[in-house]
């Protein structure tokens, strides 16, 4: 599951904020691989060292060694932001919202052979209909 949170000042403890909030304490992972955004503080490194986390920093300007991130985020620009104009952060909250939930019930996915993550019936009977998402950008298709 896809699980997007924006801020326009991120801090250390901002970022251990949204790590606690992504893994509870009890299902944490061994490893994380972040960027080396200076935002990455002390607070960060002692809530990931608390959760017993293994912190790594990749490589300075190396976006190839985070690539599902990297394809994340580029699935994120390219199927919503880059066709949006964001009107404050309170759009652009929404709009991240709308996608994630998108992303995550509807969106199919090759890694799943082509279906998508949220649980589906199979629909054999009743008209098509489309149903907007993220003001028609996307569809999901349904029976009726």
């Amino acid at each position: 599951m896809v699980r997007i949170s924006v801020t326009s000042n991120p801090t250390a403890e901002w970022i251990a904020g949204q790590v606690t909030d992504a893994f509870p304490w009890d299902e944490a992972p061994g490893h994380l691989i972040r960027d080396r955004d200076g935002v990455f503080g002390p607070a960060y490194t002692r809530r990931v060292r608390a959760m017993e986390i293994r912190d790594h920093p990749t490589a300075p300007r190396s976006p190839w060694q985070n690539g599902h991130v990297e394809r994340l985020i580029g699935s994120i620009r390219r199927e919503s932001l880059d066709h949006l104009i964001v009107f404050g952060e309170a759009h652009l909250r929404a709009a991240l919202k709308a996608y994630a939930s998108y992303y995550n019930e509807v969106r199919t996915h090759l890694s799943l052979d082509k279906d998508a993550p949220g649980f589906r019936r199979t629909q054999k009977i009743g008209r098509v209909a489309a149903i907007e998402i993220l003001g028609g950008l996307h569809h999901q298709y349904v029976r009726l």
